[in-house]
């Protein structure tokens, strides 16, 4: 009764707000130097585990960054220099780690985008994209597709609206065990997509074919397991994962 009470009294963004506000106290009882998270600049003595078939210091107990998070967060400040030169962003179901940063720096022209308008500054439908063709710089996309039914016509609207010679940085679950993404019809019930596909509200698990999918005339999709550019033990200390969920797929496209 008290959580429907809450629910009514508080928008899902304040109650965000307030989530985000009581990882951030939590973390102070964490500090350490054991771990070091880029998103939150922060070290602490562990991070917390995370997800359905447990990942142990997973979870950064402050700004809850996970691995994927802070793998992407390096790419875009070694790799993009996102934080050296101005740039026009989208940015899909955004992390609010890398939203805060990003937002931090006022020369990034930054949009935020989401089904969901608890969730982002502009409400989108990923496959019908509301802005026009060739605006961004940078398109970031870091595991949605798998949860969207069209995702051909996805993937073809982050392309759309991508500048010549802009990128798009895609990244999803990937299943070393599959060639082939599985995708099943008839899984609709949380239960079972949490069986087959890893978590309730996929409607697919990528496999191997994934860098296939990205494939346009005009883009060029580049596999990059961003992780191996450190060493072991920064791997270990920056908690950047098993390379399952942190492969980033850079998708430039070419000029005319």
């Amino acid at each position: 009764m008290i959580k429907k009470l809450y629910k009514k009294i508080f928008s899902e963004r304040q109650r965000n707000n307030f989530r985000y506000a009581y990882y951030k106290f939590i973390g102070l009882f964490y500090r350490g130097n054991a771990y070091y998270c880029v998103c939150c600049d922060t070290s602490f003595r562990r991070f917390l585990p995370y997800g359905n078939q447990t990942r142990w210091n997973a979870l950064c107990p402050s700004c809850h960054s996970l691995e994927r998070t802070r793998v992407l967060m390096y790419y875009l400040q070694n790799e993009v220099h996102l934080f050296t030169k101005p740039l026009k962003v989208l940015h899909f179901a955004p992390e609010k780690a890398i939203e805060k940063k990003i937002k931090a720096y006022k020369k990034t022209d930054y949009l935020t985008a989401d089904i969901n308008p608890n969730l982002a500054d502009h409400v989108v439908d990923i496959t019908a994209i509301p802005f026009a063709a060739e605006s961004f710089d940078l398109v970031i996309c870091s595991h949605v597709l798998g949860h969207i039914p069209d995702e051909v016509k996805a993937i073809d609207e982050l392309y759309r609206v991508l500048k010549p010679t802009g990128e798009a940085i895609i990244m999803t679950v990937i299943d070393p065990s599959l060639e082939k993404t599985f995708e099943d019809s008839t899984l609709q019930s949380e239960k079972d997509r949490l069986k087959f596909y890893g978590e309730s509200d996929l409607v697919r698990k990528h496999g191997h074919d994934f860098e296939k999918s990205l494939q346009r005339k005009d883009i060029h999709v580049m596999p990059k397991d961003y992780r191996l550019t450190f060493a072991i033990k920064e791997q270990v200390r920056y908690s950047l994962g098993d390379g399952r969920r942190e492969v980033i797929f850079s998708c430039k496209k070419t000029a005319h």
